[in-house]
């Protein structure tokens, strides 16, 4: 049987900061060597677009004048969102694309740009920019996720992220939505190295760009398998593929991570 994953990219035009495209590119790849089609459609504002197709969602990050822009837009496909994460579609939000699948924004001048609530979190930006490499341990997300979903989501569980942060915005999340880890190294959603990013459902939050995804192939590997199962209605066991070069590429971000210098500007 042929399998197929159609992803939903919101405003790739306005929300791709940092290489947040490289998310995209890594699930399309890791579809494609394993014979899974991969559609993908971009989502622009004013665009008349059905969601009852998709079977996962990906938002980057922006500026504040980028999800100025994009905000209105979002907020009218709000329900369709929301519908969808709901039913257990996965979404990947990144940076400003987080922060707007939130509550609400409040940048430095105090302008409240309203999010569509996928999450339970609120973000006001901070007197300062967070900058630098992060690891972040995912091993209780992990778990839950394994327990949830009765599969073993990669053969041996890894249980650390690595990516990139440039951010102002200070998340903080309430009692329906759980951090995706802890920080091992960096600032996280606070700036005080506590929890970095939120989940929801199958829905994630991050702040780590550079792109994410390339770096750690298990959390791909896991939005795939959960794109599979909402739209075929039951597990489908991936084939397995030599991570040898991604592998080494999250350490070698790890090891990085603990020399490298955060800033805070």
């Amino acid at each position: 049987m042929s399998y197929k994953i159609k992803l939903y990219h919101l405003y790739p035009d306005a929300m791709n900061l940092y290489g947040d495209l490289g998310n995209v590119i890594a699930l399309s790849k890791r579809c494609q060597w394993r014979n899974i089609e991969f559609e993908k459609v971009d989502v622009k504002i004013g665009d008349k677009i059905d969601f009852a197709d998709a079977d996962m969602i990906f938002m980057g990050g922006g500026q504040d004048r980028g999800q100025k822009i994009v905000s209105n837009d979002l907020l009218k496909r709000k329900n369709e969102i929301q519908n969808l994460v709901e039913s257990g579609a996965p979404a990947l939000t990144i940076c400003g694309g987080f922060q707007l699948f939130g509550k609400y924004f409040k940048t430095q001048k105090g302008d409240e740009i309203t999010g569509i609530e996928v999450f339970d979190a609120v973000t006001i930006a901070g007197d300062k920019r967070l900058i630098g490499n992060v690891v972040v341990d995912i091993s209780v997300a992990t778990s839950k996720w394994v327990q949830k979903f009765k599969y073993e989501m990669i053969e041996k569980p890894q249980t650390t992220l690595v990516g990139f942060e440039n951010h102002s915005g200070l998340t903080t999340l309430g009692p329906n939505c759980e951090p995706l880890g802890t920080v091992v190294k960096g600032y996280g959603n606070k700036g005080d190295g506590g929890y970095e990013g939120g989940w929801y459902k199958n829905a994630l939050g991050t702040y780590l760009h550079g792109s994410l995804l390339p770096k750690n192939p298990w959390l791909t590997d896991h939005l795939i398998e959960m794109a599979l199962m909402y739209r075929y209605g039951s597990p489908i066991p991936l084939d397995k593929l030599d991570d040898k070069l991604e592998i080494l590429a999250h350490k070698a971000a790890v090891e990085r991570a603990k020399t490298a210098k955060t800033l805070s500007l």
